[in-house]
């Protein structure tokens, strides 16, 4: 297709330019003047609002400076303040470590100290033990010796009124219990001497008896001792499992502070 042709009012917008040219190019065409102060006059209101719009876009400029100037304010404030925070962020994460590295220290320390404590406790535990079983080996020799002797004491007892029994001297004096029969009657030689013998039984036997109570109060304070240093243990092992759960939870804390910071340090 071809060009579409010019409008009637193009070709008369074209044909008064033109003329108007030609007016101004003629310094000696009578409408020079008119035209002359009309068009100055246009320039007068164009620069007007040019100067008009100069100084809105002045005034504009100062009002974006001014906003720029707050956002940048703000920005240098916002950043002072993360940088402060970074600050105080790394020295917790210094702290930190630094109350972990104590931690741990103070941990292998406690866990030492339990060591030894559980090793003298199984060593005084053993020697307790050892202590007890002789105690009880002990006890049960005197025991066997005191009844051995009893049953030896009777027998002798039993063999003495037997022979009083077949004696016909004896059983004037004696009953069949073996006991006298007349209160006032002296004692013989061999009454004296059954007496002496009968004295010296009991003083065994009451020897024997004192030596067995001094066994079993040795044994029951043996065992008493033993229970204090099983209470002692049990409560070193109690001290160990909260200091341990104590340096847990410190420690985990302090993982999770430390992983929060680097996460915002990240963002």
């Amino acid at each position: 297709m071809g060009c579409p042709l010019p409008s009637l009012e193009e070709l008369y917008s074209s044909h008064c330019l033109k003329k108007v040219q030609n007016i101004l190019k003629d310094p000696s065409h009578p409408g020079q003047p008119f035209f002359l102060t009309r068009e100055n006059r246009r320039l007068q209101e164009a620069n007007m609002r040019l100067e008009q719009e100069n100084d809105d876009l002045a005034h504009e400029l100062v009002t974006s400076k001014i906003a720029l100037r707050k956002d940048l304010d703000n920005a240098e404030e916002k950043a002072d303040a993360l940088n402060k925070e970074l600050l105080m962020t790394k020295q917790k994460l210094i702290d930190a470590e630094d109350e972990k590295r104590r931690l741990e220290e103070e941990s292998a320390q406690l866990k030492e100290m339990c060591r030894r404590e559980l090793d003298k406790a199984e060593s005084e535990i053993k020697k307790n033990s050892s202590i007890i079983g002789d105690y009880k080996q002990i006890c049960s020799q005197l025991s066997e010796r005191l009844e051995k002797q009893q049953i030896a004491n009777k027998a002798e007892i039993e063999k003495i009124r037997h022979k009083v029994d077949d004696c016909e001297h004896c059983r004037e004096f004696f009953n069949k219990e073996g006991r006298l029969k007349v209160a006032s009657i002296a004692r013989e030689g061999s009454d004296e001497d059954t007496d002496e013998e009968k004295e010296v039984l009991k003083n065994q036997l009451r020897e024997m008896e004192l030596e067995l109570a001094q066994t079993k109060l040795q044994l029951v304070e043996a065992e008493c001792k033993i229970q204090d240093l099983e209470h002692d243990l049990g409560q070193a092992l109690n001290e160990v499992q909260a200091s341990r759960k104590t340096w847990f939870n410190r420690t985990l804390s302090s993982i999770k502070t430390v992983t929060g910071v680097q996460g915002k340090e990240t963002c």
